[in-house]
């Protein structure tokens, strides 16, 4: 299970298809540590924002977590993952949104 996955598991009903998630950047930890990885999940408006973050940003910690588990198993080591939800208005119908989205 990816972010994007893990970000419509609850709310499927409230978010059909709305949502997407870019990775912005995957930094190597010079220390040794995990593997840094920063993504931004994509809504259309500022309430489904609001969906996805949850009370508390309870829901996007929930996100992040089921996220960060389901990488880690497919690659095999530990990541950190860094979420962040940003609204790009009717992102579905602006073909410059869509390329940028990887659809």
């Amino acid at each position: 299970m990816h972010a994007r996955e893990a970000a419509l598991e609850g709310v499927r009903d409230e978010l059909p298809h709305s949502i997407a998630v870019l990775v912005e950047e995957m930094l190597p930890d010079e220390d040794g540590g995990p593997l840094r990885i920063f993504a931004d999940v994509y809504v259309e408006r500022p309430s489904q924002k609001a969906i996805v973050i949850g009370a508390g940003a309870s829901r996007l910690k929930d996100v992040g977590t089921r996220a960060r588990h389901a990488i880690e198993e497919l690659i095999g080591e530990r990541i950190y993952l860094d979420l962040h939800v940003r609204v790009a208005k009717d992102w579905q119908r602006d073909p410059r949104q869509l390329r940028k989205l990887g659809f």
